[in-house]
């Protein structure tokens, strides 16, 4: 098993992409921090998946955006396994709106979540690692951060930033042996995906319109994004630090 001994912490893995993540570096002998925010129950199932598999895990209700509930969420880590070597940064939300109707609440909202996010528990999560001799940081970016299309201007900033934030924590951080990258997914059926298509108003337009961004013709498994967490996640990556491995089925080649 490729995570035997380590601890990882998985913000927002209470469905979709995070809990893929959950489980499958449980199934490789990880113990794991579920954590949400408002879908507790959410969370608990993913931590009852794992161990319902013979693994370990606990939730801890968290916001990302929040510094007193990040230093929450690394303390019940450490309390509960003794260290931590892992931090993926997935949660993530979507505010729909270009610069002319997002409220300045949405951007703030927006940035809060799926950026400063990323500051705040890294922040409290690598000091952690450095206890232990090193560790890994993935962060959940985007084709998004790359591409653009109508109505994300929020979403689209924030997701380029991750790129850039990765790459600091990556060149700051690896005196101290702990790797950062960033996993760029593209379409992948989750429920926040879903709802952007039902918010689109043309659901199954959008729906073939995701599908032909691949080469493949086809939306990600969960499972194949999970994967690639692996990698960044285990010694297998060992070289790679301020990388970007895109995950989206050939988003670029068309």
């Amino acid at each position: 098993m490729r995570l035997e001994g380590k601890v990882a912490i998985v913000t927002g893995s209470s469905t979709g992409l995070g809990r893929a993540i959950a489980v499958l570096f449980a199934q490789e002998g990880a113990r794991v921090v579920v954590n949400a925010d408002r879908n507790v129950a959410g969370g608990q199932e993913t931590v009852a998946m794992i161990r319902d598999a013979g693994g370990e895990a606990i939730f801890v209700q968290a916001s990302v955006a929040s510094s007193q509930d990040t230093k929450r969420l690394v303390q019940s880590a450490v309390e509960a396994f003794g260290r931590v070597d892992i931090l993926v940064n997935n949660a993530g939300i979507e505010i729909r709106g270009g610069v002319l109707t997002l409220t300045e609440e949405d951007w703030d909202t927006m940035l809060g979540v799926d950026l400063k996010g990323i500051y705040l528990c890294s922040r409290e999560a690598i000091p952690e690692m450095i206890k232990v001799g090193g560790g890994s940081v993935i962060n959940v970016a985007s084709v998004l951060s790359f591409d653009v299309i109508p109505e994300r201007a929020a979403y689209c900033a924030a997701k380029a930033g991750a790129i850039h934030l990765s790459k600091s924590i990556a060149l700051d951080c690896a005196q101290y042996n702990v790797r950062c990258n960033a996993l760029a997914p593209g379409a992948f059926h989750t429920p926040l995906l879903e709802q952007s298509m039902i918010d689109s108003g043309d659901y199954e337009g959008t729906m073939e319109f995701l599908k032909a961004k691949s080469v493949f013709g086809r939306m990600g498994e969960n499972e194949e994004l999970a994967r690639a967490a692996l990698f960044l996640a285990s010694d297998d990556s060992s070289f790679v630090t301020g990388s970007v491995l895109n995950c989206d089925g050939g988003w670029f080649l068309g």
